[in-house]
């Protein structure tokens, strides 16, 4: 069994398998998929898994480089941007949620969680470790 905290297969393999510059999607219950784009849904009810616990988990296993926002989140959902901003994330990047959802097309996944609150979304770009 592995020793890491994540334990999903899908989100696993999904990082086992990105190459730099490739990105992730981290969304709400509320963020429209993509057509063409996997999904990997993990939302069991409102608020489970939460956004901050799936992201803090993937980050557990997945460099990143920088990573987009919405505009619109610290102003419609302050709680969860201040959440974002403690994690650390590098290199910040804001884009209006429209442009997020379009850039999300190009994603090689896109993972559903339980949170219900807007806004709550990031696209993670994988960076290299060495």
């Amino acid at each position: 069994m592995k020793k890491s905290p994540l334990l999903n297969i899908a989100l696993s393999q999904l990082v086992a398998s990105l190459g730099h510059g490739d990105m992730v999607v981290i969304g709400d219950a509320g963020l429209p998929s993509q057509p063409g784009v996997p999904l990997i849904d993990l939302a069991l009810t409102r608020g489970i898994p939460g956004f901050i616990d799936t992201v803090t988990t993937v980050l557990s296993e997945m460099q990143v480089e920088h990573h987009f926002l919405a505009t619109e989140l610290p102003h419609h959902n302050p709680a969860i941007a201040a959440q974002v901003a403690a994690l650390g994330l590098p290199d910040a990047r804001r884009l209006s949620h429209e442009e997020f959802k379009q850039l999300s097309k190009r994603a090689r996944a896109i993972v559903r969680t339980g949170e219900c609150s807007p806004y709550a979304n990031v696209i993670l770009v994988a960076g290299v470790v060495f």
